[in-house]
């Protein structure tokens, strides 16, 4: 009872004194807001603002470029010299270099068949063609399916080799790296890299090969991506209008003016001898394909992008997975401009105007103000500024340019003008996690180097869209009961699906050792290494 009384009083006292308690809130407020809150946040405001204007005149000039090239820029073709392959008599398919196709992966269980199968399916001579799967996985049941695919493809003439290593160091970087290590790779002219989840056309390398081949200048050729899932949901359709502007804005711009743009990592052909200039692929941030194409591009060499050779692909459909993809392209690319600032201006082989180009537009703005600047202003400064009325932002810095900013980033993808509420709420959601690790890249704090695979579904999510526009609802069965669950059930068929892998792999091994190879020069390799 005394307890009860004490919080009683309590209580009253505090009921009495609640106006005089409002009162001091109000005051100490008014104290703290006018000589420190007000001056932070005005300069907050004018620092935001400045990099808002920086921002929007990015955009707008590369706008103006494309709505030029548009208009009277010259075609790719008469830019740069393209004539197809044709066998000739004497040397027949010897007329075709010999190309590379590299395939990194890590765990992915619902796409290689997609990835190998269409690598398989490029229309170049067999025996100028040389498959490369560098698998990663760490799950055993997952490394028989992906070798017994590759012994699959094997079994039918197809020069593929199947990779492991014995530990992940450098990730994707170290994986690419030690691929080219093999006597096979350093025999070819030119290596293509497609990621796991991506799916060539047969005619990729007679419509990409030709432009590197005739033009010596040329050390990359950058197509461009189709997303297969983008209908999946509300995330994967606003990352398309982000995305989509990235490949026909930055990558048209950047090849058309500067012969430069951040190489997207798969869905490009690199000249082997572009890619040993710069020193190979390197593991020191989360974004080798931005570092290689630095280090090329300050080497001299020029890259095209070719925004009508489109390679499917699938776009993360879960906000885990988009999140751990965005924390690595933020970080890995404001990490890079750190290493890489003194690098590029100390250069002697590329123009001032290039180097300008590479520190203020490409990193500085895209890379770092793009990301501050989303949070700072529209999640800081402008929902602060409702409270402290004394700090006004002017109305051109609230409206016009943000609009113009949105606009110019959606007429990319004019089918999804109308979810544009949408793709800024989810811009606006992200922008914390994206400018959080552009600071951990400049300051280089503990998850600098962290990276986390982005999950992928394949066939698994076009499932999901059929299953979705037939109306039917999917749902999960529940785990809990005194009988066997579906998990028992599946470790149970991984178990035997491993040993049946094991004894596939050692039949379609046996096989490949008695047959008699056509190719000269891949059987000359394997008797080299």
């Amino acid at each position: 009872m005394g307890r009860l009384s004490t919080i009683k009083l309590a209580i009253e006292s505090f009921t009495l004194d609640g106006d005089d308690i409002i009162e001091k809130l109000i005051d100490t407020w008014e104290r703290f807001k006018v000589p420190v809150l007000v001056p932070f946040l005005r300069t907050l405001m004018y620092v935001s603002l400045a990099m808002s204007v920086m921002l929007f005149i990015e955009m707008v000039y590369m706008s103006l470029v494309i709505a030029f090239n548009y208009l009277f820029g010259r075609k790719i073709e008469k830019r740069y010299k393209w004539e197809e392959f044709k066998d000739e008599i004497e040397s027949g398919s010897f007329v075709y270099p010999l190309v590379l196709v590299q395939i990194p992966m890590f765990n992915e269980k619902e796409v290689y068949q997609l990835s190998i199968g269409a690598a398989c399916g490029l229309s170049w001579p067999a025996n100028r063609i040389v498959i490369q799967v560098l698998d990663d996985s760490t799950d055993p049941i997952i490394k028989g399916m992906v070798q017994v695919e590759c012994e699959k493809w094997a079994c039918k003439g197809t020069n593929i080799h199947y990779q492991v290593r014995d530990n992940r160091k450098g990730y994707k970087a170290g994986a690419l790296k030690e691929g080219l290590e093999h006597c096979y790779a350093n025999e070819c002219e030119y290596v293509a890299i497609f990621d796991a989840d991506f799916q060539p056309e047969p005619d990729f390398l007679k419509k990409t090969i030709p432009f590197l081949h005739y033009n010596s200048e040329l050390g990359l050729v950058q197509a461009r991506w189709k997303f297969v899932n983008s209908d999946e949901c509300l995330l994967t359709r606003t990352q398309e209008m982000s995305l989509n502007y990235h490949f026909k804005v930055e990558q048209e711009v950047g090849s058309s003016t500067y012969a430069f743009f951040g190489f997207n990592g798969t869905a490009g052909v690199w000249r082997m001898a572009a890619l040993n200039e710069a020193g190979g692929w390197k593991d020191r941030t989360t974004v080798e394909d931005m570092d290689l194409a630095v280090r090329a591009s300050l080497k001299g060499w020029k890259f095209l992008y070719i925004g009508s050779i489109k390679v499917k692909n699938e776009l993360p459909s879960s906000l885990k997975a988009y999140r751990y993809q965005q924390h690595r392209w933020s970080c890995g690319a404001a990490n890079l401009f750190r290493k890489m600032v003194y690098e590029i201006i100390i250069s002697e082989k590329v123009t001032l105007w290039k180097k300008l180009h590479l520190i203020y537009s490409f990193f500085f703005v895209r890379k770092i103000v793009a990301h501050i600047v989303t949070f700072m202003l529209y999640c800081v400064v402008i929902p602060i500024s409702v409270w402290v009325p004394e700090v006004e932002v002017p109305r051109w810095g609230t409206i016009y340019i943000p609009t113009i900013i949105t606009i110019l980033n959606a007429v990319g993808t004019p089918r999804s003008l109308y979810l544009v509420v949408f793709w800024i709420v989810i811009e606006n959601a992200m922008s914390l996690h994206r400018c959080k690790a552009t600071f951990i890249g400049l300051f280089e704090t503990q998850r600098v180097n962290e990276w986390v695979v982005t999950e992928k579904h394949g066939d698994a999510s076009k499932d999901k869209i059929g299953t979705r526009q037939h109306g039917r609802l999917s749902f999960k069965l529940s785990e809990r009961g005194g009988g066997p669950t579906p998990s028992m059930a599946r470790n149970f068929s991984n178990r035997i699906l491993g040993i049946l892998l094991i004894k596939m792999s050692a039949i379609c091994k046996e096989v490949r050792t008695k047959r008699v190879y056509s190719c000269p020069e891949a059987m000359s390799s394997r008797m080299k290494c």
